[in-house]
């Protein structure tokens, strides 16, 4: 055959190939949480907009800001109990609320009475049959299949928090921290894939916070759990997170630690100069923002305070 041949038959297939689509690349595993353009409204008021946010699956993410600027709200939205204002918000690859056997949620903490005699496994036991009402049914009872699953994977919860020493006394005797403990294992026990975790280190002193925030570290590791965590005070938890909604002025900044928490990065959030400085101890103290100066202290209110508002 004539060179020019050989040329002419190539042509089309080289063609072919310069106009096929170059191939995509494989999709990443799909986020446990996903908010794009977010925003929260409240009686009538905008608490923030434009949050854009993904939780990987194993993750460990705080969500920081002074009071009032609705950080539970954005718990409360993940959960499906307030409709985002704007933008999308997808919890577990459905809207939110939907999925809602596999989210694990411990609200503010509200001590015991201490008159209570339940026992903290009972308290923990709550989680896996609490919103079943009426007599069980024959064969599920105490020798029954379900009930050896709910026996073996409460006392699993107990072990993996650390609360065996005490969960079979009652949970008004509990310290607050052996309370808070016991709380966590209850959100546990249906192996939920992402846990919202509403200030749980409030009115804990300065070890049990750090005890609190190793024990989340670790449930993050060992079963895969994604946590997303309310805090005022980031220090006890500093060094665990994987990422931080920092949520001020309207306004919210999402990325690691790092990046979030510094004087560039808060001053262009609230609009105004704020300064981020490390004290001796290696707490961050955040000074200038458009609230009294706060250190990111283990008190996030002055006494009294009640129960908090709805924007919190």
């Amino acid at each position: 055959m004539h060179p020019i041949s050989r040329v002419r038959h190539t042509l089309p297939l080289q063609r072919r190939r310069a106009t096929e689509p170059p191939p995509q690349p494989a999709p990443g595993p799909t986020p446990v949480a996903a908010l794009r353009g977010a925003a929260a409204r409240v009686g009538g008021r905008t608490l923030w907009t434009g949050v854009d946010l993904d939780i990987a699956a194993g993750e460990f993410v705080a969500v920081l800001g002074p009071n009032g600027v609705g950080k539970s709200t954005l718990v409360k939205v993940l959960l499906g109990l307030l409709p985002p204002a704007a933008g999308q918000v997808r919890v577990l690859g459905a809207a939110p609320g939907a999925a809602a056997r596999r989210v694990g949620y411990l609200p503010q903490r509200r001590s015991f009475d201490p008159g209570l005699r339940i026992r903290g496994t009972d308290i923990v036991r709550l989680g896996w049959d609490g919103d079943r009402w009426g007599l069980p049914l024959p064969g599920a009872g105490r020798f029954g299949t379900r009930a050896r699953e709910a026996r073996a994977r409460v006392a699993e919860v107990i072990d993996l928090v650390g609360a065996g020493a005490y969960a079979d006394r009652p949970v008004g005797q509990c310290s607050g921290g052996e309370q808070q403990r016991l709380l966590i294992a209850q959100a546990l026990v249906r192996r939920p894939a992402l846990l919202l975790l509403d200030e749980p280190l409030d009115s804990l002193d300065l070890p049990n916070q750090a005890a609190m925030a190793a024990l989340t570290s670790r449930i993050c590791r060992e079963e895969g759990v994604s946590v997303l965590m309310v805090a005022h005070d980031v220090n006890p938890i500093l060094a665990h997170l994987d990422r931080v909604v920092y949520l001020a002025g309207g306004g919210a900044v999402c990325g690691p630690p790092r990046e979030v928490i510094t004087s560039e990065t808060l001053s262009r959030l609230y609009g105004t100069p704020v300064e981020v400085l490390r004290a001796a101890d290696g707490r961050l103290v955040v000074v200038g923002q458009p609230e009294a100066p706060s250190l990111h202290s283990d008190r996030h209110a002055a006494p009294g305070r009640g129960g908090g508002d709805a924007a919190r």
